[in-house]
């Protein structure tokens, strides 16, 4: 399991936070990291952290207008008719969290797209899975960042995301969301520059869908 972003409210457990502040701090004993941008709880991947509150600040101000990619890999139940395409919907929050498919007219409703392709999908479960149940990996590429929108989006065509017992999974092959943020392309908020990130889903993603090579998430 990883390491929170924050600690829990109360905790003194270690989190990613505090690990990039003692790393700042090597540099600038008084700096401290800031968290510019949210990962649903489980997901890994990559996060990026602003390191002095004028960063924290241009990020945070125009984090939509910044980031020109943002790419996940999910590990599925199920398995879907075609090898890409594109889900398009409009979502929308109730008053307990819960983000759902509504209709365009809904008050609220936001739009949420986003482009797919399969990578591999199983037949069965495979090991340490129970056998029965199918998996599949999809590259998921977000055009817009809706709350929980790949989670909601994949549900509501009948795969939802593997440990995701809030939006319909019936199985946890690895005790936490399979979800991971795999590629992200951010401007530098000050000279304009774009940086490109990459992290490799988890192996375990790989091996229950069952591929006879790692694709590449693009």
């Amino acid at each position: 399991m990883g390491l929170p972003v924050i600690p829990p409210e109360g905790s003194r457990s270690a989190s990613l936070l505090d690990l990039v502040t003692s790393h700042v701090q090597r540099r600038n004993p008084k700096g401290r990291a800031a968290v510019v941008h949210r990962l649903d709880r489980d997901t890994s991947g990559i996060m990026v952290f602003a390191r002095d509150g004028r960063a924290k600040k241009a990020l945070m101000d125009n984090w939509d207008a910044l980031v020109f990619e943002r790419g996940y890999v999910a590990l599925a139940e199920g398995v879907p008719d075609g090898d890409e395409g594109v889900f398009e919907d409009f979502l929308l929050e109730n008053q307990a969290g819960q983000v759902y498919v509504a209709s365009p007219q809904a008050r609220g409703s936001l739009r949420a797209l986003t482009r797919w392709k399969l990578l591999s999908s199983s037949s069965s479960g495979g090991k340490g899975s129970g056998g029965a149940q199918p998996f599949c990996l999809f590259s998921l590429s977000l055009e817009t960042g809706r709350k929980h929108q790949i989670r909601v989006q994949l549900s509501s065509r009948g795969y939802p995301v593997a440990g995701d017992a809030r939006y319909g999974a019936r199985s946890d092959p690895l005790g936490r969301l399979c979800l991971h943020a795999a590629i992200l392309g951010l401007e530098h908020p000050f000279t304009g520059e774009r940086f490109s990130f990459e992290s490799p889903a988890p192996d375990e993603f790989y091996a229950l869908a069952s591929p006879r090579r790692r694709p590449n998430p693009r």
